[in-house]
C-alpha cells in the first residue's frame, strides 16, 4: 500500500509545483503587461503601474480583472488601443513569462 501513498503525494507535489509554476508566470505576464501599457499611457514611474497591474489579477479568477485594468485605464487616458491589441499583448507577454520563469 506504500507505493500507491508515495505515488499519491508524487501527484499531489507535482500538482502543486505546477500551480506555483503557473501563478509565478501570470504574475510576470502581468509586470510585462504593465509596463507596455505604462509605456503607452506615457506613466513616469512604470514599476508602480505595473505593481498595481499584478495586484488587479487578484480581483477575481480569470485574466478579465486585468484585462479590464489596463481598458480602463487606456479609456481614462484617451488611449485608442483596441480590445484585441490588448488581448493580444496579453498573449504575447504570457508567451513570453513563460520563457522567462522555465529559464531561470
Amino acid at each position: 500500500m506504500s507505493g500507491i501513498g508515495d505515488r499519491e503525494k508524487a501527484f499531489e507535489n507535482k500538482f502543486a509545483h505546477d500551480q506555483e509554476l503557473k501563478f509565478r508566470i501570470e504574475a510576470r505576464r502581468n509586470k510585462l503587461l504593465g509596463l507596455w501599457a505604462a509605456g503607452i499611457l506615457g506613466k513616469t514611474d512604470a514599476e508602480a503601474y505595473a505593481k498595481d497591474v499584478v495586484a488587479a489579477d487578484f480581483e477575481e479568477a480569470g485574466h478579465e480583472d486585468v484585462f479590464r485594468k489596463i481598458r480602463s485605464d487606456f479609456d481614462a487616458a484617451g488611449v485608442t488601443v483596441s480590445d484585441e491589441e490588448i488581448r493580444t499583448q496579453m498573449i504575447v507577454w504570457l508567451e513570453q513569462a513563460t520563457t522567462q520563469i522555465q529559464n531561470s
